[in-house]
């Protein structure tokens, strides 16, 4: 397989955990498992915010406010999971 096809994928890779983590991380904050006191854990978090809000805010601004339950995050893995497979099976036979 090409190079830039395995760098593009292991982007995009990385990209699904720091979503994932973004979305653990705001359980456990959600239900007061960490302490969001501590100056590590608040760090963590906005880095996590800051990664993964550019993909996020286009589709809250599409998805109905549901209350408390954002499906964004789940919006957003499963528009990755298909890129991936679109740059999987179609750019190798545009070489």
């Amino acid at each position: 397989m090409n190079p830039f096809i395995e760098l593009i994928n292991t982007i995009i890779d990385i990209y699904i955990w720091i979503i994932i983590a973004m979305v653990v991380m705001s359980w456990l904050v959600g239900f007061n498992v960490i302490n969001m006191q501590n100056d590590f854990v608040r760090q963590i978090r906005y880095a996590l915010f800051r990664l993964t809000e550019p993909g996020l805010a286009p589709i809250r601004r599409f998805l109905p406010d549901l209350g408390g339950l954002d499906l964004s995050p789940l919006v957003l893995l499963i528009a990755l999971f298909f890129v991936q497979k679109l740059i999987v099976y179609y750019v190798p036979m545009l070489f």
